[in-house]
């Protein structure tokens, strides 16, 4: 279904209702790799601002001067051995193997689009806003990824870069940043339509994703809770992967100018219609209602949970990109974000009938409970000390306030110790993968996750439990079940 390449290992995703994992090893088993090839690619000159965070860091951690460090890095040649964390994001070897540092014990929130960075034997430039834990040496005002020019990624493997230094006269003009649309956004008030009159968060449109992208750089996305976006959609007779909105949270409302049928699911935010009139009465979860011209409706915080799904019947008039209309928030692919003042057009397209018994939604978890979500160890686990591998079940891991559809950051009294300390060359991850950084706090890949990572993966949440996973509130407790040993036979081949 997919491969991810990396440093050292190549990721495959396959379908286990069409092929097994004993067919595909040996499949692998038997291709001939005595044959090989290189690929020449381009050369690129790439200005640095070096005015990065970690720039004295870094240079004290090679022992050399703030100086001596630029020097060296604008007089390497960097070669692009890979692609992947995020579409543009290059992972650049150097001719000079001393720029060798590691990557941060507890990675960044939010590191800004350009930024230029090393991480281990790597050097690399982020393409958008996004967690990380590499080390910053400056920026770069050049855009890594923009899906108006032939080719999206400025740099692919093959291609040779050489950095340099802008206050010596290398310059180049700032491209904006936006979420990459194939055309502008179908959300203007000259057909009118539904008004959003309240956003206390982005709210975004989601579906099933963009599968199969991986080669691009670009992950599957799509709703945290995908058993809620369908019976969402269920409810009004779409398409179960029809495009609805993700409201986290609560606080969005809007007011319709003609009549129009809905259906919420997911957390359940309490939800009021307001007729022109001022009349007030509420609306149901998990069952279609209709809205008349000028009615508007209201989602407040839910009590559990934490996203809640908004289905129209007939779908939302929204672009798709790349067969999707997710908006990827990593990749800054997709729709742009809904905030007050849009207007949201119906599609109109054809529908089957109301489903008005469907069945009961399931509980979700609220601030302070204790969810149990099944794990499968690997395949990093044996970088972690038995010690650890007790701590990370026996324990509660707490959702922390960075947590967003990147990834669940997670806070435990006791953080996992590794047993190797080295670092990790970057590899594959999948959604649900438990990646643990130096701190020993781990962090929940969820829909937006990058592609590659370059800290070990303890386990993976069992796929039954992905959509839970994200409906965890923030204040919310996990704690990990196993349910598959770790096993050596995976990390070692199908890896």
């Amino acid at each position: 279904m997919d491969l991810v390449p990396a440093a050292r290992t190549l990721l495959v995703s396959f379908d286990r209702l069409i092929t097994s994992r004993a067919a595909l090893v040996q499949a692998i088993s038997s291709i001939d790799f005595s044959f090989r090839s290189t690929r020449q690619g381009n050369t690129f000159e790439i200005p640095v601002a070096y005015d990065g965070e970690d720039l004295n860091d870094v240079a004290d951690l090679l022992g050399w001067s703030v100086e001596d460090l630029v020097r060296r890095h604008t007089e390497a040649t960097y070669t692009v051995a890979f692609t992947g964390f995020a579409p543009g994001f290059a992972y650049m070897t150097s001719d000079d193997t001393t720029l060798d540092v590691p990557r941060r014990k507890n990675p960044r929130v939010r590191i800004p689009a350009g930024s230029v960075a090393l991480g281990g034997k790597f050097s690399g430039i982020y393409p958008t806003d996004s967690p990380g834990g590499w080390q910053i040496l400056g920026h770069t005002p050049l855009k890594m990824w923009d899906m108006s020019r032939s080719r999206a990624a400025l740099l692919e493997p093959g291609d040779r870069v050489y950095f340099r230094d802008m206050a010596k006269g290398s310059t180049a003009s700032p491209p904006p940043m936006q979420f990459q649309s194939a055309t502008p956004p179908s959300m203007s008030n000259t057909c009118g339509g539904l008004l959003v009159t309240r956003a206390d968060r982005p709210a975004l449109f989601q579906d099933l994703g963009r599968p199969g992208r991986a080669g691009q750089g670009i992950s599957e996305s799509g709703a945290l809770d995908r058993t809620a976006l369908v019976e969402a959609n269920l409810c009004v007779g779409n398409p179960r992967g029809s495009a609805a909105i993700e409201i986290t949270y609560g606080g969005f409302a809007f007011k319709t100018d003609r009549p129009v049928t809905l259906a919420v699911t997911g957390a359940p935010a309490p939800a009021t219609i307001r007729s022109p009139e001022g009349k007030i009465v509420g609306a149901p979860l998990g069952q279609p209602f209709a809205l008349d011209t000028g009615d508007e409706l209201t989602l407040e915080f839910p009590p559990e949970g934490t996203r809640s799904y908004l289905a129209i019947r007939g779908g939302f008039a929204v672009d798709r990109l790349l067969g999707s209309a997710a908006t990827d928030t990593l990749a800054k692919v997709g729709p742009a974000p809904i905030v007050k003042g849009d207007v949201l057009m119906p599609a109109n397209q054809p529908v089957s009938a109301v489903d008005p018994a469907r069945p009961q939604p399931m509980k979700l978890p609220k601030e302070g409970d204790t969810v149990t979500l099944d794990v499968a160890f690997g395949p990093r686990t044996d970088w972690f000390t038995e010690k650890s591998l007790f701590t990370f079940l026996a324990q509660e891991w707490q959702v922390t306030a960075e947590s967003n559809r990147v990834g669940v950051r997670l806070a435990g009294a006791e953080p996992l110790e590794r047993a190797v300390t080295s670092e990790l060359l970057s590899e594959g991850t999948l959604l649900g993968a438990i990646q643990v950084p130096h701190n020993g706090q781990p962090v929940l890949f969820l829909a937006d996750h990058p592609l590659t990572g370059g800290y070990p993966v303890i386990g993976s949440i069992a796929r039954h439990h992905l959509d839970l996973a994200g409906q965890i509130p923030i204040g919310g407790k996990i704690r990990f079940n196993t349910v598959s040993a770790f096993d050596q036979f995976i990390r070692d081949t199908d890896r």
